[in-house]
Parts: structure tokens; C-alpha cells; sequence
């Protein structure tokens, strides 16, 4: 068994897909129609047959309570890895992305957060 497909929810499809390919450089790997919404994934460049993110709509009440709760807490609702940690927040600060926490070693790890325009704190992670 193998991690094929994971999901971030997002406020608005065409929002996202346009913030995670545009600015975080993700590539669009499926745009399939299901009615109202669409099976929207993107994929690292670097690895284009690995993990698939869904951009999932939050239309469901729950996900959008969960999601406010996260938010207020200060909690990311997922993690990227990155090679260097810094220079990806410099990068992504050009592009006008808002962090709620610079680069931070804590450990092992440095971490970064920033508001991915669609309702979720995203986390960096360099190890």
C-alpha cells in the first residue's frame, strides 16, 4: 500500500489551483469535471508521477469549522518539504505570499507557515 493521493481544502478551485501552480510552482496534474467541482490534483515538478494533492472543496460545513479552528490555533493543515527552508520563505515573500512564522529551526527541523489564500495555513519544512 502506498500514499498515491493526499487533500488540501480550499475555499475556491480556480483560486487555488492558480495559487499552488503560480506561486508555490506546483504542477497541474488532473482537471476532471464532477458537476459542480472538479478532481483538481497538483504534483511536484521534480517528481510528476509522486503524491497527487487534491485541492478538495470545503463546501461541507465540518471542513470549514475544522479549517477555522486550525487557522485561530495557529496549526497548519499540512507540510511541504523543502530543500532550504529560508530561501524558499525569501522566495515566496517576493511573490507577496503572508507568513504567520518566518523560518524557525525547532530541532531537527526548520519551519515556516504561510496562508495559502484559500482558507489554510501551509507549513515548510526543512530537515
Amino acid at each position: 500500500m502506498k500514499n498515491v493521493v493526499t487533500s488540501v481544502p480550499v475555499d475556491d478551485q480556480a483560486n487555488a489551483l492558480k495559487f499552488y501552480t503560480e506561486v508555490l510552482g506546483l504542477a497541474k496534474k488532473k482537471d476532471i469535471p464532477l458537476g459542480e467541482f472538479k478532481w483538481l490534483t497538483v504534483v511536484s515538478p521534480d517528481v510528476p508521477d509522486g503524491v497527487e494533492l487534491l485541492l478538495e472543496p470545503s463546501d461541507n460545513s465540518a471542513v470549514q469549522v475544522f479549517k477555522k479552528a486550525l487557522v485561530e490555533q495557529g496549526i497548519p493543515y499540512t507540510s511541504f518539504g523543502v530543500d532550504n527552508a529560508q530561501k524558499e520563505y525569501e522566495r515566496l515573500k517576493k511573490l507577496g505570499v503572508r507568513f504567520t512564522m518566518e523560518p524557525t529551526a525547532m530541532g531537527p527541523v526548520t519551519v515556516a507557515v504561510f496562508d495559502d489564500t484559500c482558507g489554510n495555513l501551509i507549513q515548510i519544512a526543512q530537515q
